[in-house]
């Protein structure tokens, strides 16, 4: 019966469920990443330390990433087509609450900045969503184009600052939660769950403890802490770095850092295209060693044109790629009814690897006037993650490619 029901689905479906998720990936990080651009001028109004300032961009981050850990266990068990509009129209709630009363105080942009994170829970709804739609060969590229998603943190950064000078300071927020409330209404009238689909009846704890022990899991945890983790670390704190390194204006800031954002996002479909050709291990491994060897340049901090330009945007095509490479692991390693408990898992891990690197960077140049010493621990980072894909990841994607198929009971 579910054939005929997946068989009576018009053409095209796939794509257009592929669409909708994208767009709520980027509508809920622009939502996401509302703060980043404006952190400057929170420290200027409020008289922030650097670290303040740090701690305000990165606690919507933290909790974005540690809320896809039971997000994504809802996501096996409800779908994403309930889960996408649930949790745009929630992320509604604290957009408004810090553009109408919440920039008065750090004690109340932090507040809402920790709601806030609710918006970067979306993407562990959205991987095993789109990887449902598509078949084992396609879903590396079906999944980054997915994560393009995340291309919605270059949304808030072009255009969040230039709002706020043009029409006051609540005009981003409002013009977020209009966006949010649209894509919440027209998500739950188009989407629909994969063909097929089965909802698991184990409870949540069972589920998230059964991916825990899956090798991939944590594997992957770490190789998305540091693709990932450092996309997020350089979309948030890249405006700071520049302003702090090499005396950029505000808005000449945000524009690069846009520019960043906007490299690592088409890189990533290319990860995942480049994933189902060649497979994601020799992918990753490039991956890495390009992030260290550009980290390692950086960690000089020579004259921004054109070496530390080329450093950054080589950095943000491979930590896009990367991204990519990841998931497509993920979409072909892990057991299809513990797609979203895995993506949760791992989905956290790359929003954690977001979280501390500010938090770093920020003490590091605090105390020595330089970010030098950040970006060689990063160097450092991704030589050792190239070195664990070379060996146990290549070793888990082996055992998994020689065992048999089982396809779960529908």
């Amino acid at each position: 019966m579910s054939i005929d029901k997946s068989s009576a689905r018009p053409a095209g479906t796939p794509a257009l469920m592929l669409l909708l998720a994208t767009a709520g990936f980027a509508v809920n990080f622009w939502a996401w990443a509302l703060l980043s651009p404006l952190g400057p001028r929170f420290k200027e109004t409020l008289n922030l330390t650097a670290a303040q300032q740090a701690l305000l961009v990165a606690v919507p981050v933290i909790v974005g990433s540690l809320g896809r850990i039971p997000v994504g266990a809802l996501t096996d068990r409800f779908g994403g087509r309930t889960m996408f509009p649930l949790i745009s129209a929630a992320t509604i709630v604290p957009v408004l609450f810090i553009g109408l009363v919440g920039q008065s105080s750090l004690a109340a942009l932090l507040a809402g900045g920790f709601f806030l994170g609710i918006g970067g829970t979306v993407f562990a709804v959205g991987v095993p969503y789109v990887s449902g739609w598509f078949p084992p060969e396609r879903r590396g590229l079906a999944v980054g184009v997915f994560g393009m998603g995340m291309g919605g943190t270059a949304i808030s950064a072009l255009t969040t600052v230039s709002l706020v000078e043009a029409g006051g300071a609540a005009t981003p927020f409002l013009l977020t939660a209009a966006a949010l409330a649209l894509y919440a209404a027209v998500a739950w009238l188009l989407m629909r769950d994969p063909p097929g689909r089965a909802a698991p009846v184990a409870p949540i704890t069972a589920r998230l403890a059964a991916a825990v022990r899956l090798p991939i899991t944590w594997q992957a945890c770490i190789l998305y802490g540091v693709a990932f983790g450092g996309y997020v670390a350089f979309s948030v704190y890249l405006p700071v770095y520049l302003e702090s390194a090499y005396g950029l204006e505000q808005a000449d800031a945000a524009n690069r850092m846009a520019g960043f954002v906007l490299l690592a996002v088409v890189a990533r479909p290319a990860g995942g295209w480049l994933s189902d050709r060649l497979g994601p291990i020799p992918v990753l491994a490039a991956v890495f060693a390009v992030v260290a060897l550009c980290a390692a340049a950086q960690a000089f901090t020579p004259p921004l044109m054109p070496a530390g330009t080329a450093a950054f945007l080589i950095m943000a095509a491979a930590l896009g790629a990367g991204s990519g490479a990841t998931f497509a692991l993920v979409a072909t390693a892990a057991p299809a009814d513990k797609v979203g408990s895995v993506t949760g898992l791992v989905g956290a891990a790359g929003g954690l690897g977001g979280f501390v690197p500010p938090l770093v960077m920020g003490f590091v140049y605090g105390r020595s006037g330089s970010y030098g010493l950040g970006l060689v621990l990063l160097a450092c980072v991704s030589a050792l993650t190239l070195l664990l894909t070379v060996t146990a990841v290549r070793a888990t994607a082996r055992r998994r490619a020689d065992a048999p198929h089982v396809r779960p009971a529908s």
